[in-house]
């Protein structure tokens, strides 16, 4: 198995893409640390994960619950981060900039200050991967503030790449992925998006997490990726240039 014996921390690896990346890794041999910051969320997955796996509760907001994660954590091989938030979307004119402000809260400051903390124990010639999502390179009516949120992140991977070698950064850019994400959405509302998304894509299917997670863990696996960010998207942004 190619991450036999290696440690890979997931921060927002309970649900969705973080909790498919650590299956896949897991089928790679990994062992993983999830954290979320939700405890009855952990012990879920973690009946799911099994004996591979192990779960902390951490709020990702504080350096100081990052400092004592990680301290507990202790050296590590691979960090994953695939935070996210529910806020930020809408039309610019009518933009809520307080939404806006708060899902840059919720995603892109607790993935620099992971990252940021975790340094001082992850393996110097490991791997960094960032989660963002396509929107930062490809157009859709009422995502120009997750557009800027995901393309601040990405805007980072080149100098992280530069800055922290030996040690590998990346970023994975999905697109719409069926996860719980979607679940406060009523659901036709929600069935009406999806069926519209598969109608478009090229691969007339919609995303899975698996999908992703494949992507992150090959990432991981392959030694001579740095400074890469992989769409994972069906084809949407064939679908953007089209339209």
């Amino acid at each position: 198995m190619k991450l036999e014996n290696q440690q890979v921390v997931i921060i927002g690896g309970t649900s969705g893409i973080g909790l498919a990346t650590a299956r896949a890794l897991i089928a790679e041999g990994a062992k993983v640390v999830v954290a979320s910051r939700q405890r009855d969320k952990i012990d879920q997955a973690l009946v799911e994960l099994g004996e591979s796996a192990k779960g902390e509760v951490v709020d990702t907001t504080s350096r100081e619950a990052l400092q004592g994660f990680f301290k507990r954590v202790g050296t590590f091989d691979h960090l994953v981060l695939t935070l996210g938030g529910s806020e930020g979307a809408g039309e610019f004119r009518t933009l809520d900039f307080d939404s806006l402000r708060r899902a840059f809260e919720d995603k892109f400051w607790p993935q620099l200050l992971a990252a940021q903390v975790g340094l001082d124990y992850l393996r110097a010639d490991g791997s960094l991967t960032l989660v963002s999502a396509v929107t930062a390179h490809t157009a859709y009516s009422g995502a120009s503030g997750l557009g800027a949120l995901n393309g601040a992140l990405e805007a980072m991977v080149p100098t992280l790449a530069l800055e922290l070698q030996p040690l590998r950064v990346n970023a994975v850019a999905p697109g719409l992925i069926a996860t719980p994400w979607w679940n406060g959405l009523p659901a036709e509302a929600r069935e009406a998006i999806f069926s519209q998304a598969v109608a478009l894509q090229p691969v007339k299917r919609l995303g899975q997490p698996e999908d992703v997670a494949q992507v992150i863990s090959m990432l991981i696996a392959n030694p001579f990726m740095t400074n890469s960010i992989i769409d994972c998207d069906g084809g949407a942004r064939i679908r953007s240039s089209l339209a």
